[in-house]
C-alpha cells in the first residue's frame, strides 16, 4: 500500500523555520543534510504519528520569494521498495507522464523518481 512519506517546504531561513516547528509544534529535527555541489540544505522534522516535513533552502532562494516560488515543493509517496519505484516510473512514463528526475539514489539516501502530476506539481516516488 502506498503511503505519504513526507511533504516538503522551501524556506529562506532554514534554522528559523526548524526552530519554529520544533518550538511551536513539538517537531524533532534531524541533524540536517547539505549537498555541497548544489548548496541544498535540508532538515527532516518528525511529528507524532510518523508525519514528516522536509524543510529546504538553497543558494538564491531569496529571489524565489520575489518570484512566488517559496513554499510547498512536493509530496513524497512511499511505494515500498526501489523495484516498485522503477516499475511505477516506467508505467507512468508509458502513460505519458513526465519523469523529471531518476530513478536514482539521492545524496541523503532516498531511492526516488520525481514525476509531474497532471497540474505540473512534483510528486516524489520513494521506496
Amino acid at each position: 500500500m502506498t503511503r505519504i512519506d513526507h511533504a516538503a517546504l522551501y524556506v529562506a531561513d532554514l534554522e528559523t523555520a526548524r526552530d519554529f516547528f520544533v518550538t511551536w509544534f513539538g517537531a524533532t529535527a534531524n541533524e540536517g543534510y547539505h549537498n555541497p555541489r548544489t548548496g541544498l540544505r535540508t532538515h527532516f522534522l518528525s511529528f507524532e504519528g510518523d508525519a514528516k516535513l522536509e524543510i529546504m533552502t538553497r543558494p538564491g532562494i531569496e529571489r524565489a520569494r520575489e518570484e512566488g516560488l517559496l513554499g510547498w515543493a512536493h509530496v513524497a509517496l512511499d511505494v515500498g521498495s526501489p523495484q516498485a519505484v522503477d516499475d511505477l516510473a516506467a508505467r507512468l512514463t508509458e502513460a505519458g507522464f513526465q519523469v523529471i528526475n531518476g530513478p536514482r539514489t539521492t545524496g541523503d539516501g532516498y531511492y526516488e523518481a520525481v514525476v509531474l502530476d497532471p497540474e505540473g506539481n512534483e510528486v516524489e516516488i520513494i521506496g
